[in-house]
């Protein structure tokens, strides 16, 4: 590494950022933290070579990019990580950065606005031979025109919000008497979330898979790919568990998807990590979906069946570096799943749920990582997201993995607040997921067999120590004999 990069100001919060402290102290890098004045007592500040508070709204602490710039050039930072969420994904951040004379870490400002805007990025990949859904090729804001693009497309469809993401501003539509309401609500929440209404329309895949390529690429035009996740198991468009690489996909399918994602890459001079996410089709058809100019809250399945540091990677080609491997370099090992822990109460339609972690008994061993801020006494803010910490487990196989994850996640107690913990205990021990049959519609075929009530097993369990307890009380108090 050339090391012109020597101090790091992480522009996020929570587990990311420790994430990105740890791989600054590989590489003897300067790591410097801001904090909300409600993030004050997390435990990534302790880990970070310097803190500074950035005072007001909480959510806007971490969105003030001039402030957070400013702070920067103060604390002599020379580049700038800005981890997942938040600014990641803003390209005037990037923009700025560079004019400022401070390296971002991550692709060009122009790549991040490419991608940011869903259909561009669509365009700009059929382009380049990737293949797509049918749909419309421009922004929509009239209903009118909104529904004669989807009589067009034939139905069922889905609308999407034209410049965001995360299954916001995200309606499908199967009856064209259900458009005009669906239209109008993604419309709605897009312009909450997103702060534009434009959408646009696609043909819709009943339960594919989501699958997504990891790819790295330098300034030198060198492409590589970290192999592919499948991140098909989703609750409301959201992923809920990430698994690595994709068990039953075809080989064919696989390589197919590495070649065009590869391709794509280079045509279009990408540089940094990113991820190329698809949708799989029953009949092994793919079709772009979207491209994440950012690391994934996944990646770490990713490392751990090929023992690369995407976060070190990442900051090494900011910092000019070369790829110092090729592509028969990157070796594949056994499988890796990852379960996001949210605080959230299951019983209740999976409601966040801030407050107080009053118990707190991670799981360890061989093959487990815990990647976390959570501890014994933390509070859990209510104005970000309900993530506390995610669960990585690997082994050589996919019975192995899915073994591992069950006692993994038998082994990890928060008390205090209401997690999915318990959900997930559930999908490791269900048939299909033992068997690697899922899709996106996993949950809707499966959910309504989970027991959510067994989210109270470890108060039931301290009931039934509280009876042997008053048992051995009784016992003493009464001299009552005990055979040995």
């Amino acid at each position: 590494m050339s090391q012109k990069i020597s101090k790091i100001l992480i522009a996020n919060r929570g587990e990311i950022a420790l994430r990105i402290i740890r791989a600054c102290k590989e590489l003897d890098i300067v790591s410097v933290c801001i904090f909300s004045e409600v993030d004050v007592n997390g435990s990534w500040l302790r880990k970070a070579d310097e803190a500074y508070p950035i005072m007001g709204n909480p959510i806007e602490a971490y969105l003030n990019y001039e402030r957070i710039i400013s702070l920067a050039k103060k604390s002599g930072c020379d580049a700038v990580h800005p981890g997942y969420g938040f600014l990641s994904e803003n390209a005037d951040f990037a923009r700025a950065c560079q004019e400022e004379g401070i390296i971002f870490i991550g692709p060009s400002p122009e790549h991040i606005a490419l991608f940011g805007d869903k259909i561009a990025s669509k365009n700009a990949m059929e382009e380049v031979g990737v293949p797509v859904l049918p749909g419309t090729d421009r922004p929509l804001s009239s209903f009118e025109e909104g529904e004669r693009a989807a009589k067009n497309i034939g139905y069922p469809v889905i609308i999407k919000a034209a410049f965001g993401g995360g299954g916001r501003g995200m309606r499908i539509v199967y009856k064209e008497k259900d458009f005009e309401k669906s239209f109008n609500d993604a419309q709605s929440e897009s312009r909450k979330f997103f702060g534009r209404d434009e959408v646009f329309i696609e043909r819709y895949l009943e339960n594919p898979r989501h699958i997504e390529v990891q790819i790295i690429a330098d300034s030198f035009g060198n492409v590589v790919h970290l192999g592919e996740r499948d991140c098909s198991i989703q609750r409301r468009n959201q992923k809920v568990v990430e698994i690595a690489p994709a068990p039953n996909l075809k080989e064919k399918t696989r390589q197919k998807l590495f070649q065009v994602s590869i391709e794509a890459m280079k045509k279009l001079g990408y540089e940094s990590v990113g991820t190329v996410e698809y949708l799989v089709d029953r009949e092994d058809n793919f079709f772009f979906m979207e491209m994440n100019t950012r690391l994934q809250v996944e990646h770490p399945v990713t490392e751990m069946i090929t023992g690369f540091d995407l976060v070190q990677r990442m900051i090494e080609i900011a910092d000019g570096d070369r790829l110092h491997y090729k592509q028969e370099d990157i070796l594949f090992h056994g499988y890796s799943i990852e379960f996001r822990i949210n605080a959230e109460d299951a019983s209740r339609d999976f409601a966040p749920h801030p407050g107080t972690i009053t118990e707190y008994l991670s799981p360890g061993g061989p093959g487990v990582r815990l990647d976390t801020i959570a501890y014994k006494g933390y509070t859990i803010p209510n104005c970000y997201d309900s993530m506390v910490g995610k669960l990585i487990v690997y082994a050589k196989s996919w019975e192995g993995v899915v073994k591992k994850a069950q006692r993994a996640l038998s082994e990890y107690i928060i008390e205090g607040v209401p997690t999915n913990i318990t959900l997930h205990q559930q999908i490791a021990k269900d048939l299909d997921f033992k068997n690697a049959k899922f899709d996106t519609g996993y949950f809707d075929k499966n959910l309504s067999g989970f027991n959510l009530e067994v989210i109270n097993a470890r108060q039931k369990e301290e009931e039934k120590i509280k009876v042997l307890s008053d048992l051995i009380e009784s016992i003493k108090k009464h001299n009552i004999p005990v055979r040995h």
